[in-house]
């Protein structure tokens, strides 16, 4: 049997974190091996606790600069197409299209989760460092657009909340920005399946 390329995917703190351990402790970590064709990219989605001292209207003003935003009503929008999001905001579903010629050529600066955080959540929202902000939280797409609603109603009495639905990234996309030696953003692939590592323990000495 021929393999063809292999790439390696994992959060970026993993590797990190085993090449912090002592000299002494083994070298390995577990991994699992799937081909292409039996993985699916579920989407990975966003809900930030508030609107960055904006009013509803004052938001969707500044979202419209760089996307064409149309309401969708009550029930959930999910993205049928790249460079299409889905918004929650104050009980309504929002479809947005980024605007024409905006997308870059770059694998990395061209994703949809690069756009979103570029042209939105950065320079509207004040999402300056997604990995360090504690004002955005992370929803993986098996837990359906409903969770993303649910958890900005629950947050009303303590203010606006808005959430964003992504179009999942494509394997393409992903291997694109690995065979250019890039790393993707944070928390913009949600793998299916997942395999069950907790059956597998490695003590640490002190």
């Amino acid at each position: 049997m021929t393999v063809g390329t292999v790439r390696f995917v994992t959060e970026r703190y993993r590797p990190r974190c085993h090449a912090a351990l002592p000299s002494a402790t083994p070298q390995h970590f577990l991994v699992a091996a799937f081909p292409s064709d039996q993985l699916s990219v579920l989407d990975y989605n966003r809900v930030v606790f508030d609107t960055n001292g904006l009013t509803r209207d004052g938001l969707l003003a500044r979202i419209a600069a760089d996307f064409d935003v149309e309401p969708q009503g009550a029930a959930p929008y999910r993205p049928e197409q790249k460079g299409r999001f889905g918004m929650y905001l104050d009980g309504q579903w929002y479809r947005l299209s980024v605007r024409d010629g905006l997308r870059p050529a770059d694998p990395v600066d061209g994703l949809d989760v690069s756009l979103l955080h570029d042209r939105l959540l950065a320079p509207v929202l004040g999402i300056d460092d997604p990995r360090a902000s504690k004002r955005i939280a992370y929803v993986g797409g098996a837990r359906g657009l409903e969770e993303l609603a649910r958890r900005v109603d629950e947050r009303r009495a303590e203010g606006p909340a808005v959430a964003f639905a992504l179009f999942p990234c494509s394997l393409d996309d992903l291997f694109a920005v690995a065979d250019a030696g890039r790393l993707m953003p944070p928390k913009s692939t949600w793998f299916e399946p997942k395999p069950r590592s907790g059956i597998f323990v490695h003590g640490i000495g002190e």
